[in-house]
């Protein structure tokens, strides 16, 4: 029955295709927009993820509470290394490593930029570098002992920084002061790690004028130790350290974990926040449904006469009229899809090629396809709900009167 039902309401649709082309458009414009934004908010979420795993699960993070905006644009609180050697004493710590960062102005074969330069521990470095996922691809990266020397990010030799190339032993004017490219890091997808450049933390502090501020430090734990655990140690030390208490408290510590849960209940919200605005086009598309839906019971007013009159029942007529109303919104839904997909996939192509990061993907699990069908399939139902019901209000005399 229900076959029968779906080839009859499949007829009525192809006898107007004009106008079922034209209702779906509403529900192929949303369909399309609300994959678009799940699709890269799962690969976004994915390639962080994986950066998190990258990093492993025996280190977290301290930072300064009135630090604003990026690593080396001070604030109102500062870590320092009296904070660095309280951090080492706590038990359960392995290793404490830190950096120190400048606004640099770099010149390269007369060229200039501005970026940012960080002031590694020469001595913890590894350690820093590890939890970036960072490894030198050419050269080497810095050692104890290394003076007026850097390392510097994929993008000097493989992008597009300066017209010339910056190549293992050329100079680099920082701030003025010339400085020896030791090493070319491996590529991390961001484009501001990218052109990052790394030096010894003792240069940083002359060229920069820096004390004794620290900009970050990151804490390993033993291996076997409890991670939270041993922040919350850290956390007491810090507090006798600086002289403040839980509601005082200028620095903030961060897990692994929380970064994670912090990232995805903000990318949820802003997912969200655009899901409702695409799902305002996905109502005017449900309107342009029941438009033609009404429309269609008033040009069939006989036909659904006949229908009653040989034997139809209400509850056939409605069932008709919504498989015909689901059809529209399907139909919408898989060019939606469609057109979704081939809009991710651009968007990716733009971002990895043309912004030269890697974080950002295009995913298309089965659940979300499957999900986005199923949803305009039933605004398409809903939609025809009021005119289906409306087509079984009419009476068989009076249709069959109609012209």
């Amino acid at each position: 029955m229900i076959k029968d039902y779906t080839l009859l309401a499949w007829r009525n649709l192809r006898k107007r295709k004009l106008r079922s082309w034209l209702t779906a458009v509403g529900i192929i414009i949303s369909i399309a927009t609300i994959f678009v934004l799940i699709s890269l908010s799962i690969g976004l979420q994915s390639a962080v993820e994986e950066q998190f795993r990258m990093l492993g699960t025996d280190k977290f993070f301290v930072q300064a509470k009135g630090q604003l905006g990026a690593p080396g644009t001070g604030g109102a609180v500062e870590l320092t290394l009296e904070d660095v050697n309280a951090i080492k004493k706590v038990r359960g710590v392995k290793e404490v490593t830190y950096f120190v960062a400048g606004n640099a102005k770099v010149k390269h074969n007369g060229q200039v930029i501005y970026t940012m330069a960080m002031g590694l521990d020469l001595k913890t470095s590894g350690m820093f570098l590890e939890s970036g996922n960072m490894k030198a691809i050419e050269g080497r990266t810095l050692s104890e002992g290394d003076e007026k020397s850097v390392e510097i990010g994929y993008d000097y030799k493989y992008g597009k920084v300066f017209d010339k190339l910056v190549n293992i032993g050329d100079t680099l004017l920082i701030n003025e002061a010339p400085f020896r490219v030791r090493g070319i890091m491996s590529r991390v997808g961001n484009p501001q790690d990218d052109r990052q450049i790394y030096m010894p933390e003792a240069d940083a502090r002359n060229v920069f004028n820096i004390s004794k501020r620290v900009d970050a430090i990151t804490v390993q734990i033993n291996q076997g130790e409890d991670i939270r655990k041993v922040a919350e140690l850290v956390d007491k030390n810090l507090e006798n350290a600086r002289n403040v208490n839980k509601k005082t408290k200028d620095y903030d510590i961060f897990t692994p974990e929380e970064l994670l849960g912090t990232f995805g209940n903000i990318l949820n919200i802003i997912t969200a926040f655009l899901s409702g605005i695409a799902a305002i086009s996905l109502i005017v598309g449900g309107i342009g449904i029941m438009n033609t839906m009404y429309t269609s019971v008033l040009e069939r007013t006989k036909e659904i006469g006949i229908m009653k009159a040989v034997g139809a029942k209400n509850s056939d007529i409605l069932i008709i009229f919504l498989i015909e109303s689901g059809m529209i919104g399907l139909f919408g839904g898989i060019l939606g899809v469609a057109l979704g997909f081939g809009s991710a996939k651009l968007i990716e192509y733009i971002v990895v090629y043309q912004l030269n990061t890697t974080l950002l993907h295009a995913a298309s699990p089965p659940g979300l396809i499957i999900g986005c069908l199923l949803f305009a399939f039933l605004s398409g139902a809903i939609s025809g709900i009021w005119p289906a019901w409306r087509a079984t209000k009419i009476k068989i005399v009076d249709a069959l009167r109609y012209e």
